[in-house]
């Protein structure tokens, strides 16, 4: 068995295994513009109308977080989605 180098290009990802992890994620910056402020009112709306015996909302919320981080730290990320906007506009025949 050998042992798998880091990828020297791939984003260094604060650790997110606690929801307290996650928040310190975001305030921190590494999401989206925004998403420290969304995480706090969906958690919030997510706890409120949980039944205390399914949390499973909240733990939607934190992996659709994780994800929106994990996307926002990717390199290629915003090439991907420039690539596809780009597409869109070809099909559509718009250059806007």
């Amino acid at each position: 068995m050998t042992a798998h180098l880091a990828d020297p290009c791939a984003p260094q990802l604060p650790p997110m295994r606690t929801i307290g992890e996650l928040r310190a994620a975001l305030t921190m910056g590494y999401g989206f513009p925004g998403d420290a402020d969304d995480f706090e009112a969906e958690l919030a709306r997510e706890i409120n109308h949980a039944d205390p015996a399914d949390l499973s909302g909240v733990v939607r919320l934190a992996e659709e977080f994780r994800s929106r981080i994990i996307a926002r730290q990717d390199p290629v990320f915003d090439s991907a989605v420039a690539a596809a906007v780009a597409e869109i506009r070809a099909a559509r025949g718009t250059t806007r």
